[in-house]
């Protein structure tokens, strides 16, 4: 056990369900406050925002409830990315930015602004702070935890999950291979495990001492309560939302996911060099095999490619994230999905 001023527990919540953080769009204030006042916990998402455009998020969602809050942040990796292989990819892109009239965008590698998003945490202090992409250092996760902040580290694998409570986090979340967008898997070049979730869990659950939150492929009631039985404090579900009314995705995200022109969802890098799961489109079939890794170097570059096909209302040219369930997805209101799921 730690030591410190925490005080949130995952066990208090009044339903079992955690609205995931979905960075790019779908998370809003409105979306994470919504998943807490129906009474579950809603995230606040601060990948690809600035620290003041987080901390503008983060505050909002704070005065849209009076219940608790979390918030996930990208955890910096060092750069991947071979600048040969990604000028080649340049060239492959050039018929895409012509069809939309776009110009590609300039690779470049950042920490997504990581030490101050740390500093917009310790001033607001949401009840959790979750991680991505790996985990924050043993110092950091101390300072979270003397702010009041729980932390949790998102985990693919068993290893993953013990070298997070090595580190210090309070509890892990155990993301299965079902997962729509990004998973957060350590290495960076790695392609994610394909281990199902249910067999992660256990195995999880098994080998470590804290709390253990379940995501990946979630979408229905049985699914919560599988995993719930399974020795889970929460399940944790992001595609399930993608169609609520809060939620910010995209009239094309939100078209895409119930066109049954689309039919299966695949594990590409192409959209941001970095495995991510999305439905299966053009883009994907057209580059997933010369897209080179390269995380966020390759995002940069597709990005306004990417935005381009959304004002076209272009399903095709641009990364629809979800997980395999995504056909079980409903429109309504937080409120109403949330009821359904408990």
């Amino acid at each position: 056990m730690h030591d410190g001023p925490v005080t949130f527990d995952f066990r208090d919540l009044e339903h079992p369900v955690i609205v995931a953080p979905m960075a790019g769009g779908p998370s809003t204030p409105e979306l994470a406050a919504a998943g807490t006042n129906a009474g579950g916990l809603g995230f606040v998402a601060a990948g690809y925002l600035t620290a003041q455009a987080f901390g503008e998020r983060l505050s909002s969602t704070q005065r849209l409830t009076t219940g608790p809050v979390g918030a996930n942040l990208f955890v910096p990796q060092p750069s991947a990315s071979d600048p040969e292989a990604i000028a080649r990819y340049a060239r492959a892109l050039t018929r895409d930015a012509e069809r939309y009239g776009a110009t590609l965008g300039e690779p470049r590698f950042d920490d997504d602004a990581w030490t101050a998003k740390l500093d917009v945490l310790v001033d607001l202090k949401p009840a959790v702070a979750s991680f991505t992409f790996g985990l924050p250092s043993a110092e950091v996760i101390r300072l979270l935890r003397a702010a009041g902040i729980t932390t949790v580290g998102i985990v693919t694998t068993l290893d993953e999950a013990q070298h997070a409570v090595a580190r210090g986090v309070d509890a892990v979340a155990v993301q299965g291979p079902g997962a729509g967008g990004h998973r957060g898997t350590f290495e960076p070049t790695a392609r994610p495990s394909e281990v199902p979730l249910d067999e992660l869990l256990a195995s999880v659950i098994a080998h470590v001492d804290v709390p253990v939150v379940a995501a990946g492929g979630l979408m229905t009631a049985q699914d919560v309560a599988r995993v719930r039985r399974a020795g889970a404090v929460a399940a944790q579900l992001g595609t399930a939302f993608l169609l609520a009314d809060e939620a910010g995705s995209s009239p094309v995200h939100r078209a895409a996911l119930q066109d049954r022109e689309f039919t299966e969802t695949v594990v590409t890098k192409a959209f941001s060099g970095r495995y991510a799961r999305g439905l299966r489109n053009r883009f994907v079939d057209d580059h997933e095999d010369e897209a080179p890794l390269g995380y966020p170097e390759v995002h940069y570059l597709t990005s306004p490619l990417r935005a381009a096909a959304v004002r076209a209302g272009d399903p095709h040219g641009v990364n629809v994230w979800a997980g395999i369930g995504f056909r079980a997805a409903r429109p309504g209101s937080v409120a109403d999905i949330m009821s359904g799921l408990v």
